[in-house]
């Protein structure tokens, strides 16, 4: 299969260079497991491990390859098998704070023209999540789409596509019935030759449902929901890249309970212009759209051209990210101090063997 089926291009031919000239061949990766993986070359799929110089130089998890990510491979001769020995820069990375370290990203998605952000029409809606889902997608370098699933079991779907409207006027908004295959049809513009999709959303939104219907066959695992509270089970266990018959490829994830940030100031300003662009006719400039008089949004706020739920998130957001900011700089001045220490106490112990030298050699 030619790699441009699957996203290869100019910006990551650029920069495998240097490594086409060491012999080396590229891939992308299709599905991980404690760092096995399985690449796909223009070969074919084999299955490679990690050189150790990528799990030395590491830093994060982050810095390892993950789903979606073309890589520079070395091929074993007369095996399907190879050894991963770079990760080419990534031309867009999805990423949360992890769930186990509260100072560590967590990548969720890379290399991804499109973002599926799918949503369930039904007691699991949730237009507050889906904010912080376009935070995130806006951060990501990738265009965000919003899939509303089941509208089978939804009798008022103009109302739902309304509220997301009054707070993402510019998104496109699919409403889809995954299980009867209807309202699919738009999707597939999306899709196709050299292009890469991830599907993203709580458990039991239908992800792995609408990626069965993309694909005509029952390939991944699907589960009901809890009819009590609209909750789902995680049926994808694991990210994985999956070819389109058509060409490209879409990103299955499990689903996300937790979404906690990992984005800079430009994802906010982007899914909350609206705020934003208010915020800069506020009297004061370090308003906080509390009580302040003056202040833009609050009065838009009066006249019901935005309301006080969006304002309350827009603030707990800011307020996530500022809260990131200080952690990530605190571990960036922690990391500093270290390595002073550790030179410092590396100077000293040569201070200390150069004694040793001259004692022994006024003792001789």
């Amino acid at each position: 299969m030619d790699l441009r089926e699957l996203g290869w291009n100019n910006f990551f031919e650029d920069h495998f260079t240097e490594y086409k000239q060491k012999g080396l061949v590229p891939a992308r990766v299709i599905r991980e497991h404690k760092h096995i993986y399985q690449v796909h070359t223009e070969q074919g799929p084999v299955t490679a491990a990690l050189a150790g110089k990528i799990d030395f130089d590491a830093q994060t998890k982050a810095d390892y390859p993950t789903v979606g990510d073309f890589v520079a491979v070395q091929l074993i001769p007369n095996e399907d098998k190879a050894v991963i020995r770079a990760v080419l820069p990534r031309k867009s990375i999805f990423m949360r704070k992890s769930v186990a370290k509260a100072d560590e990203q967590q990548v969720i998605a890379v290399n991804i023209e499109t973002v599926f952000i799918v949503s369930s029409l039904d007691d699991d809606f949730n237009l507050r999540r889906i904010e912080r889902y376009l935070v995130l997608a806006w951060d990501s370098g990738a265009e965000p789409v919003i899939v509303l699933n089941k509208s089978d079991l939804c009798e008022d779907i103009e109302h739902y596509i309304s509220e997301i409207k009054f707070v993402a006027p510019d998104i496109p908004i699919y409403p889809v019935s995954a299980t009867e295959g209807k309202g699919i049809e738009p999707l597939f513009e999306y899709l196709g030759s050299g292009n890469t999709v991830s599907l993203l959303g709580s458990s039991g939104v239908g992800k792995s449902t609408i990626i069965n219907t993309i694909l005509g066959i029952e390939r991944q695992a699907v589960a009901p929901v809890r009819e009590d509270d609209s909750k789902g089970r995680h049926t994808t266990t694991h990210r994985e890249l999956i070819l389109l018959p058509q060409g490209g490829a879409v990103i299955d994830n499990p689903g996300m309970r937790q979404l906690h940030l990992w984005v800079d100031q430009d994802g906010i300003s982007r899914a909350f212009e609206d705020i934003e662009l208010l915020a800069e006719n506020c009297k004061f400039r370090d308003c906080t759209h509390d009580h302040e008089p003056g202040c833009a949004v609050l009065e838009a706020l009066e006249e019901g051209t935005i309301d006080w739920q969006r304002i309350e998130n827009f603030q707990k957001l800011k307020d996530e990210i500022n809260l990131l900011e200080i952690r990530q700089e605190q571990n960036r001045i922690a990391k500093e101090i270290a390595q002073q220490r550790k030179k410092i106490n590396k100077a000293n112990k040569a201070k200390a063997k150069k004694k040793k030298k001259k004692k022994r050699r006024k003792k001789k």
